[in-house]
């Protein structure tokens, strides 16, 4: 399937759908981690995303080394975000930083699946670093401040999503019009394993048994909500939308998520941005914008 340009009104529903779930998305791993440690968060996310959809759904034809790559990409993603919210990094901040995965999957693809990103995009992507490096200024140890390692690692967990969008496009080639549904079960199969051996080396047997043992239903409904909502439905979305469309022009929807994420945390958390980070964060939805509709101002 050759990627198309043009954006239906199906395909605008289905990107507002994935930012509203990825928006409160952050919120909700904030309040899974007050229970849970972030490697067995992300072992129960998986299980629940992968394990008990396998037996309902057929098996992917994407070829395993892709089911492979995709979900270890996942994996870091969410090991570096987890571990991230938990030391430091606010649930509205991180909805922003981790939306610099839009312009690092800008740059992959243009190296890697030569997609050439034109002038005005580039434009954005500038636009929206120096938003972020705005953001990252302003951090401290303080409660409710964004502490820089959490930043850091953030900023990587994007790195990775990056990742795994273009580990997105290159499943595609070699399968074409794969079932996004399949790829998505199977795929998150894959970091089951990882987090679970990085909950024994880093939180023990004693501790796992403790917090399954006392899980509550505030730890149960984010389990379920990363795993069904936030993954199989929103990343079921947002594969099709990768497979029907250039990354360029779909990635700079997620920059729309950090809307929710931080309203979502100021009415749950009490989360509220300094002046020097609101800067920022209009910096970064400037980028989004120019990058969506700066062909009309530079025609490059």
């Amino acid at each position: 399937m050759n990627p198309s340009t043009s954006l239906s009104g199906k395909d605008y529903l289905c990107a507002l759908a994935v930012v509203l779930i990825w928006g409160s998305n952050f919120v909700v791993m904030k309040l899974g981690l007050q229970g849970l440690s972030p490697m067995m968060l992300g072992t129960l996310r998986y299980i629940c995303a992968s394990l008990v959809f396998i037996p309902f759904v057929r098996r992917s034809t994407v070829p395993w080394r892709w089911l492979l790559v995709c979900g270890m990409l996942a994996f870091g993603q969410f090991v570096f975000l987890f571990v991230g919210l938990k030391v430091g990094m606010t649930a509205g901040i991180a909805s922003l930083v981790m939306q610099t995965q839009a312009f690092f999957t800008i740059v992959l693809a243009a190296v890697l699946l030569q997609e050439r990103p034109r002038v005005y995009q580039w434009v954005g992507v500038a636009i929206s670093a120096i938003g972020l490096v705005l953001i990252a200024s302003v951090h401290g140890d303080a409660p409710g401040q964004m502490t820089l390692i959490g930043f850091l690692l953030a900023l990587t967990g994007a790195l990775s999503w990056a990742g795994a969008n273009i580990g997105i496009r290159y499943a595609m080639r070699a399968s074409p019009g794969f079932d996004p549904l399949a790829f998505i079960v199977y795929s998150s199969a894959v970091p089951i394993l990882p987090f679970f051996a990085l909950a024994l080396l880093v939180d023990g047997w004693s501790a796992i048994t403790d917090m399954m043992w006392n899980i509550s239903g505030r730890e149960i409904f984010a389990v379920v909500y990363l795993g069904v909502l936030a993954t199989v439905v929103a990343y079921t979305l947002w594969t099709r939308l990768l497979v029907r469309h250039p990354a360029a022009r779909v990635v700079p929807f997620s920059l729309l998520v950090p809307v929710v994420g931080i309203y979502a945390a100021s009415l749950v958390f009490d989360e509220h941005m300094q002046g020097w980070q609101w800067a920022g964060a209009a910096l970064v939805f400037s980028g989004l914008l120019f990058n969506q509709f700066g062909g009309r101002v530079i025609r490059r």
